[in-house]
């Protein structure tokens, strides 16, 4: 499983759409990001801090929207054919365009690898873990007429995978994955405009020959309204969201309704962003969110922000319905602040943030208590902070573009006083691109301090420096060549205790696009 930890929160506490169709578990909580194809990505959006008062549940860490390619006017096919060390092989194809009142993106991908022995350690097969994956897109949409606009969005993803289960004992990881989505957007007037939308996504693991079996669903429904009067913008939202997490033996059931208000101001200089929401769980009950956040541009290149926020997150129908649940357990709730400068003027920019955020009735899993197991129960004992400052910055010199940021924060247990598991107080990514002599020429450094493998803060992981080259060309008028090397050091180094990192990785590929 991949974790995702914005700015040093639990993978769960970050909201995830793709194409505007929510994603999550309701057995681990949060989006099974290895199950989603990212071959088939356009481009990706990260909002960073608390989010409840505009999204609902979820939105604690922050929010991370995916968006597919959309259609543009011609007719454009590509064709992407890669090979890469460890019997690896990429095949990716598709086809957008527009014509009249239609626009559509359609894509495919499929990779598989021998992959590389994932778990060293004795007691455990060593033999190589791969894995094969088979994933598709549709997005179509349609200009009924100058006011109405209809779009449906499909992504689907099928991820076989290797995994040790004991000495010469293997199972495998079967991830299935769907974000189904119908949207009527309408643009009444040059002030007013609406957007309906029906979504309904799905996150099924399942293990074999050990039996085991996770499937969530979720369906939602969104009526969004934007009213912008001059420097002035109000936005009203009504949400209901639908979950079901069949897990034996689980078979279960929520609905959540959300009402969201917000009022937006932007005019000499000053932007002003006020916003609440009350969502009503048919669990446990309501639940209020609000944010404010001010910006003032000092002068055309500088600007302040300053924003407070809350957010929570329902538990998940595991943690409150498994043998180790309890179905009283409360939501987990956040208390967000921060403060920004940034600079910007040509292709130079340098921004600062200082952020805290603070959550309160976090949920672990704690000792014996009133669940079923006694090894343990799922329990609101903990709280923890998530504070710490962003730097990023970029500049061009000459041919060169450079580009970084560093992480420096303190994600800990307020109870404890212990670092957070699996989290660095440092971390940095650092890049330069150039144009030569028709090549597009580039190099990543990232870099990560040490970490915790437990919450208890015992064994270590040791912190690391990977580089990552790549560079790409086009040889022909339709054809560009492309090589990447990540790891350029063979670093050893490990994300989660006796868990081994891929090492060195080589890729070549060739993509056909006419021109």
């Amino acid at each position: 499983s991949t974790s995702l930890f914005l700015r040093g929160a639990e993978t769960r506490f970050t909201a995830v759409y793709i194409d505007g169709v929510r994603m999550d578990s309701q057995s681990t909580g949060g989006a099974a990001w290895e199950s989603i194809p990212l071959g088939l990505i356009d481009r990706i959006e990260v909002l960073r801090g608390p989010a409840g008062a505009v999204y609902g549940s979820d939105a604690l860490g922050g929010v991370i929207q995916i968006f597919t390619k959309r259609g543009e006017k011609g007719f454009a096919p590509f064709v992407s054919v890669g090979v890469g060390n460890r019997g690896t092989t990429k095949l990716e194809a598709g086809v957008s365009g527009a014509s009249g009142t239609v626009d559509y993106a359609l894509g495919l991908l499929r990779d598989e690898s021998d992959g590389f022995n994932a778990r060293p350690i004795a007691g455990q097969n060593p033999d190589k873990d791969g894995y094969r994956n088979t994933a598709g897109n549709a997005r179509v949409g349609v200009q009924l007429n100058s006011v109405h606009r209809l779009e449906g969005t499909l992504m689907v993803g099928d991820t076989n995978s290797g995994y040790d289960s004991g000495l010469g004992k293997d199972d495998r990881n079967l991830h299935t994955m769907h974000a189904l989505g119908l949207h009527w957007q309408a643009q009444w007037s040059s002030a007013y405009k609406t957007k309906f939308s029906v979504t309904d996504s799905r996150d099924e693991y399942e293990t074999k020959p050990s039996v085991y079996l996770s499937d969530t669903r979720l369906r939602g429904y969104l009526f969004q309204n934007e009213w912008r009067e001059g420097a002035h913008l109000v936005t009203a939202t009504l949400e209901r969201r639908e979950d079901h997490l069949e897990n034996n033996p689980i078979d279960r059931d929520r609905s959540q309704n959300g009402v969201a208000l917000g009022y937006g101001y932007n005019a000499g200089g000053h932007t002003v962003q006020v916003n609440v929401r009350h969502d009503e769980d048919s669990e446990f009950g309501g639940k209020g969110t609000g944010s404010v956040a001010y910006g003032y541009a000092i002068t055309p290149q500088w600007r302040a922000t300053a924003s407070v926020g809350t957010a929570f997150r329902a538990p998940t129908l595991y943690q409150r319905f498994s043998q180790y649940g309890v179905a009283s357990l409360s939501p987990e709730t956040a208390r967000n602040a921060e403060l920004g400068l940034r600079y910007a003027q040509g292709s130079s920019s340098f921004s600062v943030v200082a952020f805290r955020n603070r959550v309160r009735d976090l949920i672990s899993f704690a000792g014996a208590g009133p669940c079923a197991s006694t090894f343990g129960c799922y329990a609101n004992t903990a709280r923890a902070e998530y504070k710490g400052v962003t730097f990023a910055a970029s500049h061009r010199i000459g041919p060169v573009q450079l580009h970084g940021s560093l992480d420096v924060q303190r994600p800990r247990d307020l109870d404890t006083g212990k670092q957070l598991a699996r989290r660095a107080k440092h971390h940095g990514t650092f890049g330069a691109d150039a144009q030569w002599a028709g090549w597009t020429l580039g190099a990543e450094v990232q870099a990560s301090g040490r970490r915790f493998d437990t919450v208890a803060n015992t064994n270590v992981l040791g912190g690391y420096t990977l580089v990552n080259l790549y560079a790409s060309t086009r040889i022909a008028r339709d054809y560009t060549l492309l090589a990447r090397v990540d790891n350029l050091a063979d670093k050893d180094y490990q994300l989660a205790r006796t868990y081994a990192t891929p090492g060195r990785t080589l890729f070549v590929g060739l993509k056909w696009a006419p021109q």
